[in-house]
């Protein structure tokens, strides 16, 4: 908290700082800015997640949801300067002497504990469809099944293959025995019983007394390399017990917090009930009187009684604001003119007048967006510092809720309830007064009252028409899982995507070189584009808006992972409307229609959702392969970007598209689509290694000094995460797990499988990487790094000064 007071005292100084003319130190500026805020933000979650007081975790909720909101303004305002959604700040790190890990973005725990009920009402609604609908397929398969063998030939062919399989079976199964025997054929008919004894007793001693000296030499370099610190001792890799009890710490924590949760719900009712019946009359007798002391001030100082504030403009709470009841009278008036005098000519003159300033702030220098967050963080952490920073709450070790912060917060409550009670019956009161004394009927108020409903109603838009209004939830739901259209996400989260920093970044871009991204990199830009505006319905609404990412890469980077896992990160629901998944379900415009009517009706309904859109290049082809017109994959061309438009900030869906093969489609239509198109190459040499020794140990296998890790990780530079894990799956089976103490790992186990894959080569990643290049912020980078950054050309100024 002290962190973040600084950072707003020096985003809201009392004067405005000078704008800057460098974009340079501009951009260095907001660097500085976005690693500081995601210090707090990984120190306030931590917080969060370990805190029990309920009062405190709702305060640090609200700083929490701030920050985050901070956080992504500060992303988005460095995509906009540096025109990159990659961005490596080596310099800023080393400044404020922290560790690449420190700009991992963490996946706050609330966003799944807070709905976990929810969730896994969802997940059992799923399994039940699920299990429905594949009862219903076996039946069907079953009736089919009864007509499959029509002649007795069919039968006797299946009855030979299975008997041939048998045979193969036993006599691998004998090879097998013959190899791992353990006696001797050479000795075993010719020598007599007392040779073969001594054979025996000598076979014996020579591989008792191998075993034993191996294993002393074995222990006595582990013991050595233990002692240089080169290996960790064993006793270190097994849980201490120090990690035992915070694990089981960490659990009671959350049981505790439950637990208290729920007291603080149960006495905030009870507390309420009991103000509502001891001090509303009061309260409703105490804002009476003040608002008749207004009118009369109001009637003293300008001659006539006021015009009662609407409800829109927050009713009597206006008037126990601290201004003048002239002050009053003059807001009123202004508001009234300003809407009556609206129309087109002053709306585009408006706009001028946006422009031009603008124009002028850009000669000016650079300065920074408006923040939606930092006047919320601002009030919440004045709570902070008024109320707990310096509490004593040495009577409180428990960490029970706090009763007279209740009070006060019901009190609230209570006033905003009673407030609107009063204020229609001050309203009357004010009519009386005013046609006793001033003998106006207020038929003028209440014309311009009329006045401001019918405009309002004629801004109204019309709502989008629901085709099925009559159905409900489950019956939408049921039919899209029987279309295979929602689907339940694979239990992978975000931590499962591994990599490693990107430690050249900052040098190649300083020789004028732009590096491909790291995989840690591209975690980092989907917890901030997805994760977190999904989580959080307040940052989503807020915070810059993104609808829609593209996820650009070659096949087995893990772009379909990237989609599973935001949903498990976020409990989302996911939708899948891939070009090859609709083939041939709801055909016809009407069809189309109410397809995408349903997905988006239900994502809505059990936001947050996902909609991944998978081979999306086949959406946007263009021209269409001669095999593939068949199955029309242009079909969502035209109805999707419609339906994507219609998405606003309370509407917690993302649409996700992924493609090995953006060049095949149009680039405009595509980037017209998504708003973030992220970049995923193959992995670097930092990433291999790490997805090579994780993998390898998460299948069952061990690493050791056979397998040279460093080598293999060198050998299989282009080789995607996906070809990795099928080759490990294949290697590292039951079998050789058991055989790994006799024949451990080696890199030749790996490579020979993996030869039989395809790598993506380099040709390949640069028709990607030109590719990015043409879309719209790829074109800016170019324009950027050349010196050439985008400026209203001089002839257009000339034009206009002459003009005038």
């Amino acid at each position: 908290m002290l962190e973040l007071s600084c950072l707003l005292a020096e985003e809201l100084p009392p004067e405005p700082p000078p704008l800057q003319r460098d974009r340079v130190v501009f951009f260095q500026r907001l660097a500085t800015l976005y690693v500081r805020y995601i210090q707090v933000f990984r120190q306030l979650e931590e917080a969060h997640s370990m805190l029990v007081h309920p009062q405190k975790r709702r305060l640090i909720r609200v700083i929490l949801t701030g920050v985050m909101g901070r956080v992504l303004e500060l992303k988005n305002e460095m995509v906009e300067k540096e025109f990159s959604e990659y961005h490596y700040l080596d310099d800023v790190l080393h400044a404020l002497k922290l560790t690449p890990a420190s700009l991992e973005i963490p996946i706050p725990h609330f966003f799944l504990s807070e709905r976990s009920k929810e969730v896994e009402e969802r997940k059992l609604l799923l399994m039940d469809i699920l299990k429905m609908v594949e009862n219903v397929e076996d039946a069907e398969g079953l009736d089919t099944s009864r007509d499959r063998f029509e002649t007795e030939e069919e039968v006797i062919m299946i009855i030979q293959m299975a008997e041939r399989a048998r045979q193969g079976r036993l006599r691998a199964k004998l090879n097998k025995e013959i190899r791992c025997g353990s006696f001797d054929r050479r000795h075993g008919a010719k020598t007599t019983e007392s040779t073969f004894t001594e054979l025996a007793a000598m076979h014996i001693q020579k591989v008792w007394r191998g075993y034993i000296q191996r294993k002393k030499t074995r222990i006595a370099r582990d013991e050595e390399m233990i002692f240089l610190g080169m290996v960790m001792d064993p006793k270190y890799q097994v849980p201490c017990p120090a990690e035992i009890t915070a694990q089981a710490t960490e659990a009671s924590i959350r049981i505790k917090q439950k637990k208290y949760e729920e007291a603080y719900l149960k006495s905030t009712e009870e507390i309420l009930k009991q103000l509502r019946d001891t001090e509303r009359l009061d309260m409703s007798k105490t804002i009476k009187s003040q608002i008749r002391e207004w009118f009369f001030e109001c009637r003293n100082a300008t001659g006539v009684f006021p015009d009662y504030p609407s409800e829109e403009d927050g009713g009597s709470a206006l008037i126990f604001a601290e201004k003048s009841p002239q002050q009053l009278m003059e807001e009123i008036a202004l508001k009234e003119e300003e809407e009556a005098n609206k129309s087109k000519g002053t709306q585009e003159k408006g706009k001028k007048d946006k422009g031009k300033n603008k124009e002028e702030d850009e000669d000016a220098g650079l300065k920074m967006n408006p923040s939606a967050f930092l006047s919320d963080l601002k009030e919440a952490n004045n709570r902070f510092e008024d109320f707990w920073k310096n509490r004593d709450e040495s009577e409180n070790f428990t960490q029970l809720h706090e009763v007279e912060l209740i009070k006060e917060e019901m009190r609230k409550v209570i006033e905003a309830e009673v407030r609107v009670q009063v204020d229609e019956e001050m309203r009357q009161e004010l009519a009386e007064l005013k046609l006793c004394v001033d003998k106006d009927k207020g038929g003028k108020a209440k014309a311009n009252a009329k006045k401001k409903k019918g405009s309002k109603r004629g801004k109204k838009k019309k709502k989008e028409k629901d085709l099925t209004a009559d159905r409900t939830l489950e019956s939408l739901c049921q039919e899209l899982v029987e279309q295979r259209l929602l689907k339940q996400a694979k239990n992978v989260r975000l931590q499962d995507f591994l990599g490693d920093y990107n430690y050249l970044g900052t040098t190649l871009r300083q020789n004028d070189i732009e590096p491909m991204p790291s995989m840690l990199d591209v975690r980092q830009v989907i917890s901030l584009y997805a994760v977190l505006p999904l989580g959080s319905q307040e940052v989503h609404e807020k915070a810059p808006l993104i609808k829609s990412i593209l996820l650009v890469g070659p096949a087995g980077v893990g772009k379909r992972m990237l989609v599973h896992a935001v949903c498990q990160e976020t409990g989302a629901t996911l939708f899948d409307l891939s070009p090859c998944n609709t083939v041939g379900k709801y055909p016809g415009k009407n069809g189309l229609t109410m397809m995408l009517h349903m997905v988006f009706k239900v994502a809505r309904l059990l936001q947050p959702s996902v909609i991944w859109i998978g081979d999306t290049e086949k959406m946007f082809y263009k021209k269409v392969p001669k095999e593939e017109e068949e199955l029309d994959p242009r079909r969502l061309k035209k109805d999707l970007p419609k339906c994507l438009k219609l998405i606003k900030g309370e509407d917690r869906v993302l649409i996700m598209g992924t493609t090995r093969d953006p060049q095949s489609a149009d680039i405009k239509a595509l980037s017209k689509m998504y708003g973030k198109i992220i970049l995923i190459p193959r992995q670097d040499y930092g990433s291999r290694y790490i997805l090579w020794e994780k993998l390898i140990k998460k299948q069952g296998g061990e690493i050791t000094e056979a397998l040279d890790l460093s080598s293999l990780t060198k050998v299989t530079d282009g080789y995607t995460p996906g070809h990795m894990v099928k080759v490990i799956k294949s290697v590292v089976s039951q079998e050789r797990i058991q055989e790994l103490t006799k024949r451990p790992l080696t890199a030749a186990d790996f490579v020979l499988p993996l030869a039989k894959f395809e790598p993506v080569f380099q040709k390949e990643e640069e028709a990607i990487k030109n590719w990015y290049a043409k879309t719209s912020l790829g074109k800016k980078r170019i324009k950027a790094a050349s010196g050439k950054e985008e400026a209203p050309p001089k002839g257009k100024d000339t034009k206009k000064k002459g003009r005038k």
